[in-house]
């Protein structure tokens, strides 16, 4: 039951947007929440790690770095393409840049399991590119926006660390002293994860409604085809490398499905609610 509603995601994505876009009041009175609901993530991403994890990092590395390599250097340049391509504005151009420049999320560790990929290679890239992300999202973004507009980069790296890299170590601690306790909440992680990611896509749009009809089109093209070259990027280059079929499968998942929870809360704090919209249109 579960798994065929996490399968389901992107049909409730669209159905919680159509509702916060009619009956926005409530969604939008909450945006406060966006960051505690997405530090509760991490936090549920850290109980997910295991010793195997770590052990399978250290004695096969290279699917990993090849695609925490691809994450972060072939995701932003597509977002800045795509933004001139397109010539969306300066804060979509911001969320599009942003969205490209963060980690991949847990969402991509549920769609690996549905795709029968390496789900455990998928969790480790999850990991690796988080931790990484705290240090290399402010670099991206500061150097991919630097014409547009002025990144704090010590603040936003100072975010990072409460968001993500503080709630991740808690979580890894919590499953470390209580594996009891994590081991049989950790069935409900993905599906818990769904529904605290579907109440930060309300919100965004809920932010958003006035501004949706005039750039949601134009934007969502710009989404789906940065998604998608991210995906046949991540492939492509996989194989090339020397990947087996299922590892590429695997990276291409983990390099297209940026963390869009992650980059919401960013953009909402640090740049601006019309930032975070390209982040709720699909990834």
């Amino acid at each position: 039951m579960l798994a065929r509603f996490n399968r389901l995601f992107p049909l409730w994505a669209l159905l919680i947007s159509l509702l916060a876009f009619f009956l926005n009041a409530p969604f939008a009175a909450l945006s406060t929440a966006i960051v505690p609901l997405l530090a509760t993530v991490m936090f549920m991403m850290g109980l997910t790690l295991t010793k195997a994890d770590i052990e399978r990092i250290v004695k096969d590395p290279k699917p990993i770095l090849v695609g925490v390599i691809l994450q972060f250097v072939l995701m932003p340049v597509l977002a800045l393409t795509f933004s001139k391509m397109f010539q969306l504005s300066n804060q979509l151009t911001i969320g599009m840049v942003l969205v490209g420049s963060c980690a991949g999320g847990t969402a991509s560790n549920v769609v690996c399991y549905l795709a029968k990929g390496d789900v455990a290679l998928s969790i480790s890239m999850t990991m690796v590119s988080t931790l990484v992300g705290v240090i290399a999202t402010p670099l991206l973004c500061a150097f991919y926006l630097s014409e547009t507009v002025s990144v704090d980069r010590l603040a936003l790296l100072f975010s990072l660390v409460q968001i993500v890299f503080i709630p991740v170590v808690l979580g890894f601690a919590c499953k470390f002293f209580l594996n009891d306790l994590a081991n049989r909440v950790e069935t409900l992680i993905p599906t818990l994860s769904v529904l605290l990611i579907l109440l930060i896509i309300a919100i965004v749009v809920a932010l958003n409604a006035d501004r949706l009809l005039d750039v949601g089109l134009i934007t969502l093209i710009a989404v789906i085809l940065h998604n998608l070259s991210g995906l046949a990027g991540g492939y492509t280059i996989s194989r090339l490398i020397g990947l087996d079929i299922k590892q590429s499968q695997t990276v291409a998942i983990e390099v297209g499905m940026q963390n869009s929870g992650l980059g919401v809360a960013l953009a909402t704090e640090f740049f601006s609610a019309t930032a975070a919209l390209p982040l709720s249109l699909i990834h």
